[in-house]
This record gives C-alpha cells, sequence and structure tokens, in this order.
C-alpha cells in the first residue's frame, strides 16, 4: 500500500513566462504565441528535503543540473490554459516523487492462523511417518 503526501506549490516560486513570436508565422500563429515557459528551482522551494532529493536524482530531461524544471506548454490556445497545464504537470512530478512505501505493522497471529500452521506440521509429520515403508509390511 502506498501513502501519498499532497504538496501544494506556491505560487511565489514558480516562474512562468510567456514566450511570443516564435518561428514562421503559419495556421498555428497564436498557438505559438500562447506558449508557456515554467521555471521552477527545485532548492530555493519549500519542499521537504527528501522529496527534493528525490526530484534531483529524477531521469527526467525537463529537470536541468542546477536543479531547475523546466516545462513547457504550448499545446492550448489561451495562455491560461497553458498555464494551467504546465503546473499541473509539475504537480504530478512533485506527486510521483512524493508517493512513500507504507511499511505493514507487524500484529500478532490470528488464532485461525496460529490453528492452521499447527495443522500443517501435524499433517507434514504425518506424511513422513508413510515415507519408506512398502505397502503390505
Amino acid at each position: 500500500m502506498n501513502h501519498t503526501i499532497e504538496y501544494v506549490i506556491q505560487p511565489n516560486e514558480v516562474e512562468l513566462s510567456a514566450v511570443r513570436a516564435q518561428g514562421a508565422g503559419g495556421q498555428n500563429v497564436n498557438k505559438v504565441s500562447s506558449a508557456i515557459h515554467l521555471r521552477f528551482d527545485i532548492q530555493a522551494s519549500s519542499l521537504p528535503e527528501t522529496i527534493k532529493m528525490r526530484l534531483l536524482a529524477l531521469r527526467d530531461s525537463r529537470i536541468t543540473r542546477d536543479g531547475v524544471i523546466i516545462i513547457k506548454s504550448q499545446e492550448h490556445r489561451t495562455q491560461d490554459m497553458n498555464r494551467a497545464a504546465a503546473l499541473a504537470r509539475l504537480d504530478e512530478m512533485i506527486q510521483r516523487v512524493s508517493v512513500t512505501r507504507r511499511t505493514r505493522v507487524a500484529t500478532k497471529p490470528t488464532r485461525a492462523s496460529q490453528l492452521r500452521r499447527v495443522d500443517g506440521k501435524v499433517r507434514r509429520g504425518a506424511v513422513k511417518a508413510t515415507r519408506g515403508r512398502v505397502e503390505g509390511e
């Protein structure tokens, strides 16, 4: 069973910049002009140290060597939609590394499981006792 800790990204930790006039014009001029680049500095963020270390250890092309996540979003028509998509991708990335394995708490064996174990041992002894004997002796 896994356990996810919810972290809320502070708006002041994310740097969003609009990218305009990329490439030659064409059918998708508006699409390109609404592109957003999101920059998120892992080291400067308020995330817990364990999450920072896991993010830095992630093998992802969006994470630079100096620990900055750069997410580009330009598939939507408006800047607001691209901004929301980029933030959602950043959030998903952080949630992915914040999943921790939930360790199972050791409990006392139940009465049923104890009886099952004893029963298995008894049967095993009975099987062993019959080995090596030839039929009809």
